[in-house]
């Protein structure tokens, strides 16, 4: 920090003058204002490169007024071991050494009863000499504060240490920006986008935040943890690179944030330079502990560290010391409490510097095999928590589903390391699959989805028989999770040869079922009752009720897309009792959303709100995003079909919000539609026909394969139709273009952003085309026929066509409309003549 000072009076301080604006932390100003006002020691501690000295000197600034004595900087960058503190202390108070008399006194006599603050700077550079020098005046001099920085407490009676933060970061879909007031809101609700934009435009006077770089810059600023130093070393680059640029290159942030500034002490030029000292300050232990402890991805827990990364020269009863220690010294950080243990973490700068440090060690290979090792038990320990005798209660479950959810990047970096490192892929799979309800159940498709398909393809036959097929059947699992028929089949008919053959009765069960939800998606009920009755069989070969409440919520499924209510409720209530008796807050949803959409069938709302209502309240203490999606979905068309717009609205965009982040595209095409729905409730009918054509356009880029809902063709006509008589048909057919050209983020923001009208695209290759569910004059002339009850050769002799024509038209308008037969058409008719 510069030695440029303004000096008010002789004793007005030595304060530095900013060298430019101060960005951010507005609360943590205040908060510490405050702190000074009642602690007589307030030590801000942080790594290297986190903003410690410019947030004491501003915060100083803030409270100068209430010192007559001054405020005082002691800057002690530069100093080393062996150097004393009360010299420098001296040099900028003015007081001159006494002969004969030790300068620790004079210096004290000297502060005396002055009320003062010194801001003591960097205090880690001389810890004990700054601790004992705290503890004397603290003692002798009752008006004197002391606000100090650095990257370990003093430990001193009397001290407040507060942690100083990362900047604040963008908060997920943020970066999507649309217009100036997005662009501003982008800027005013992240410090640390408005700290790379204040520095990125004073290097480059061309540099703004536009749409086209927030993402690189929100990127970028999570990728450098929201640390001060490295994003201001990275927005100083703006004057050669682009942020996209900066951002594709920040891998290697060491090399890349190498030119800061010149007047800083050496150690606080760079990012390496800030970290190395900091590494170098600590004693070998704890050198040791830091290097492995970057074998964690996101975070790790006290028994973790112990079981991983003790050995060695470091005993595991010694772990909990050092990592306190480095807790103290702040290149660990204690940030979280999960499910009863406290969660620790390093900034991916600090834990990208030990990796280096673990890698030149010699010691990487060891602790990356002991980190995966370390996983494979812990998913074994959840996966017979989950299927053993006595069955668990849900209070024993929750615990681990939610210590998992927390450090699950650990799950996928020892799956990695186990494939690409270690060469070994069925240790990888043996994690998968012991983690098959937590990733089935939670929802967490992705990445399992990847790596099941690289680990299944890659060699098959290095894995034997039982793995494969196990690994098998969850992926079919997985693709039905994520709505994908053609994956889910063939996984699953490779599965149940497998299974049956090393007596997997369980995955055998899981299979078949899937099997069974592919057979009701392609329209084959009989293949899908016989798959159902073959899946019961094998779950009650093994007593496996997990997958038995899968079955016979799959067999509600099916009575369900059949219309037969009755015994569609059966088999969910079957599979409620069976949740309720397991205590499994997972299938306990599953068989509450099927009891739902029954009652919703019956036309029952009331009963229908309250089974989503009870299942989304049980999803609240886990993960289970998909159910969720549902819960909150259903919840939305209830209160849209009761006329309650506001709560509709309430409730299908955090549905929409929640969908977004599983990645299931076709979730985000039906929430797009029902919201489609809305706006016509609304009669905004121009965003009505935009959003259906958005949410169509959607569904038509997944894949050929992906066959539209029964119904699908009926519910797009039943919100076109009232659109059509409002506006025409060149009218709808122009904006059912618009939407198709949206691309699924631009149609997901303007779901979401109800008040912003959407700018029309310029047309591109994409003819203005009636929307593909608009039946012809003649198709309704003949819908309107089979309402009445007439046959094909009815319907030709009374338009004069031959029956084959007839039957064409037939055909189409069960096409166009989703349905598979001519009752369902006459419903239909009949529905919309009465609205």
């Amino acid at each position: 920090m510069t030695q440029e000072t303004a000096h008010a009076s002789l004793t007005g301080g030595n304060l530095p003058l900013e060298p430019n604006g101060f960005v951010g932390r507005e609360a943590d100003v205040e908060e510490l204002t405050d702190l000074l006002g009642v602690a007589r020691v307030v030590t801000l501690c942080g790594a290297g490169g986190i903003g410690k000295s410019r947030l004491a000197v501003r915060v100083a600034s803030q409270v100068a007024g209430e010192f007559p004595g001054g405020v005082w900087l002691v800057e002690l960058a530069d100093a080393v071991r062996g150097d004393q503190i009360e010299p420098r202390v001296a040099a900028v108070l003015g007081v001159k050494a006494e002969p004969s008399r030790a300068l620790a006194d004079t210096l004290i006599d000297a502060l005396g009863d002055r009320r003062l603050l010194l801001v003591m700077d960097n205090c880690e550079s001389l810890i004990e000499e700054s601790a004992r020098f705290c503890r004397a005046v603290l003692t002798v001099c009752p008006d004197v504060r002391v606000l100090t920085t650095s990257r370990e407490p003093l430990r001193v009676a009397g001290e407040t240490v507060w942690r100083v933060p990362p900047l604040t970061l963008p908060r997920s879909g943020e970066h999507d920006l649309g217009t100036g007031e997005a662009v501003r809101l982008f800027l005013n609700t992240s410090e640390a986008v408005r700290l790379f934009a204040e520095r990125a435009a004073a290097a480059s006077r061309a540099f703004s935040v536009t749409e086209q770089n927030a993402a690189d810059i929100a990127g970028l600023c999570e990728a450098l943890d929201g640390m001060p130093l490295a994003i201001e070393l990275a927005a100083a680059l703006c004057r050669v690179l682009t942020v996209e640029q900066i951002n594709a290159r920040i891998r290697d942030r060491f090399r890349l944030l190498s030119a800061g500034d010149r007047t800083a002490p050496a150690r606080q030029q760079t990012l390496r330079a800030t970290v190395d000292w900091s590494y170098q300050q600590l004693n070998e232990p704890e050198r040791i502990l830091l290097r492995r402890l970057a074998v964690f991805t996101g975070g790790w827990t006290l028994d973790m560290a112990e079981q991983v990364c003790a050995g060695n020269a470091l005993w595991a009863e010694d772990v909990l010391g050092v990592l306190c220690d480095l807790v103290d010294k702040s290149l660990v950080l204690a940030d979280a409490e999960v499910a009863g243990e406290t969660r620790y973490r390093m900034l991916e700068t600090i834990r990208e510097y030990a990796t280096e440090q673990l890698d030149a060690s010699g010691e990487e290979p060891e602790f990356r095999r002991l980190h995966r090792d370390h996983m494979i038990e812990v998913a074994a320990r959840i996966h017979q928590t989950i299927v053993r005798r006595p069955r668990p209660t849900w209070p024993e479950i929750c615990p681990m589903l939610v210590m998992l959810d927390e450090l699950q990047a650990n799950v996928w970096a020892a799956v990695r390391w186990s494939v690409e490192s270690a060469g070994d892929p069925e240790s990888a799979l043996r994690i998968l699959v012991l983690l098959r309800w937590p990733i089935i159940a939670g929802g967490r498709f992705t990445p399992a989805d990847k790596w099941l398909d690289r680990l299944l393809d890659a060699a098959p036959e290095e894995l034997a028989p039982c793995v494969r097929g196990d690994a098998l059947a969850l992926r079919g699992q997985v693709a039905f999770g994520q709505g994908d028929p053609d994956t889910a089949q063939i996984a699953c008919t490779a599965a149940v040869d497998l299974c049956r053959e090393a007596g997997l009765y369980g995955p055998l069960s899981g299979a078949l079922a899937i099997l069974a939800w592919v057979a009701i998606y392609q329209r084959r009920p009989e293949r899908a009752r016989s798959l159902l009755d073959d899946a019961l069989e094998a779950v009650r070969t093994v007593d496996d009720p997990w997958h038995e409440t899968v079955i016979r919520s799959m067999e509600g499924t099916f009575a369900l897309s059949e219309g037969r209510a009755k015994e569609s409720q059966r088999s969910f209530e079957a599979a409620l009792a069976i949740a309720h008796e397991l205590d499994n807050h997972w299938a306990a949803p599953v068989a509450l959303i099927g009891l739902a959409q029954v009652a919703w069938l019956r036309g029952d709302l009331t009963e229908a709100r309250a089974h989503y209502e009870r299942a989304l309240d049980m999803l609240q203490d886990i993960t289970a995003h998909w159910q969720a999606v549902t819960c909150l979905s259903g919840l939305g068309r209830i209160a849209l079909a009761q006329g309650d717009l506001v709560t509709a609205r309430d409730r299908l965009t955090e549905s929409l919000r929640l969908c977004i982040g599983t990645g299931q595209r076709l979730g985000v095409a039906r929430r797009i539609e029902t919201l489609a729905q809305l706006a016509l409730a609304e009669e905004d009918d121009r965003r009505a026909v935009r959003l259906a054509g958005a949410s169509a356009a959607i569904r038509n880029a997944m894949s050929d394969a992906v066959l539209p809902p029964p119904g699908f063709g009926a519910r797009m006509e039943e919100l076109l139709q009232p659109a059509r008589v409002r506006l025409g048909d060149a009218l709808v057919a122009q904006l059912w273009a618009h939407g198709q050209e949206m691309s699924q983020e631009q149609a997901v923001r303007y779901a979401l952003q109800f008040d912003e009208p959407y700018e029309t695209p310029i047309l591109g290759k994409h003819p203005v085309v009636a929307p593909l569910t608009t039946l012809t004059c003649r198709e309704w002339e003949i819908a309107e026929l089979i309402a009445r009850g007439m046959s094909n050769k009815a319907i030709a002799d009374d338009l004069v066509i031959s029956p084959a024509t007839a039957a064409r038209h037939v055909a189409n308008i069960l096409a166009k409309l989703g349905f598979s037969s001519r009752t369902q058409v006459a419903t239909w008719v009949i529905e919309q003549n009465r609205s």
